[in-house]
């Protein structure tokens, strides 16, 4: 993610091959929801059987586009690449958990609250004032949790989907957060090379612990949703999302990032038919208006 200071609004009139390929990973990204579902898969194994897909993908491009004959290998991008991985992976697996207890509308509202995560470790990490915008985004986004919390089924009795899914929710917009903020300053290696890098690590890591008994009674239509998440979502998307993300201000990105859960809720509302509770809604307006409220002009990235 580059911290250059051009504006926004010229950033997006312009209309970068960098912008557009940014907004097309993120509305593509809001449809992997809908397809995990039919998917059959439990979380981890759906991560693992994505991870195998894009390090096939991005491999096979990568090599047939001479890139690997031209990669130069960065030892400190690198080590800054699988740290990142890392946090790629566990923010996937934290997101599918969530959206296995909650659904996407939920999931997907809680996963980004990244944004107000990334300015709040930014002002500490980057020695940066908390402004009141900020403030007020965190204080938006603590009460839209809450809100949620407070959720109960028709019985009135709490489930346990209220306490894990609530906490697969945070975890997943902590990792997406720190995802962010150490995948900035990768410049030098390709998008390729950093996305082959980080689904690599994550076949390795997830590979002891998945059941491969999962995937014996799966039927042709889970094979045809699994293929596109891991090709389409994971593969294609990632390497618009890196390709991308490194020639873009933090603020046009904070802006196109919003693409992403319109069309997750949009097609959780019209084509799933979730309906969303009185507290679900009051806490997904809140979590959205305190993102919105990182949007107002800050000091962090510039």
């Amino acid at each position: 993610m580059t911290t250059d200071r051009l504006s926004t609004n010229a950033k997006l009139n312009q209309f970068s091959p960098a912008t557009f390929k940014m907004a097309l990973s993120m509305i593509i990204f809001g449809s992997v929801g809908f397809f995990s579902q039919h998917t059959g898969l439990p979380a981890l194994e759906l991560v693992f059987i994505r991870c195998v897909a894009a390090s096939l993908f991005s491999g096979f491009l990568w090599v047939v586009t001479g890139g690997a004959k031209r990669e130069v290998w960065h030892k400190r991008e690198v080590i800054q690449i699988m740290i990142c991985g890392l946090f790629l992976i566990l923010n996937w697996v934290y997101l599918f958990k969530t959206i296995e207890y909650s659904g996407v509308t939920i999931a997907i509202s809680l996963y980004h609250l990244a944004p107000v995560i990334v300015l709040f470790l930014g002002a500490f990490i980057y020695k940066e004032s908390l402004t009141l915008p900020v403030v007020l985004a965190m204080l938006f986004c603590f009460i839209g949790i809450i809100a949620i919390a407070l959720d109960k089924p028709s019985g009135g009795v709490q489930t346990e989907f209220l306490s894990k899914g609530i906490i697969w929710g945070i975890l997943s917009a902590v990792f997406y957060a720190l995802l962010t903020l150490t995948g900035k300053g990768i410049h030098k290696m390709s998008a390729y090379a950093t996305t082959l890098l980080q689904v690599m690590l994550g076949v390795a890591i997830l590979s002891p612990f998945v059941d491969f008994s999962a995937f014996h009674d799966l039927t042709a239509s889970n094979w045809a949703y699994i293929t596109v998440t891991g090709f389409l979502h994971t593969g294609i998307v990632f390497y618009l999302f890196f390709a991308s993300i490194r020639e873009l201000s933090t603020q046009t990105i904070s802006i196109l990032v919003f693409l992403d859960p319109l069309v997750a809720i949009f097609m959780d509302l019209f084509i799933t038919g979730f309906m969303p509770s009185f507290y679900q809604w009051i806490g997904v307006l809140l979590i959205f208006g305190g993102m919105a409220l990182t949007l107002l002009p800050q000091r962090y990235g510039q």
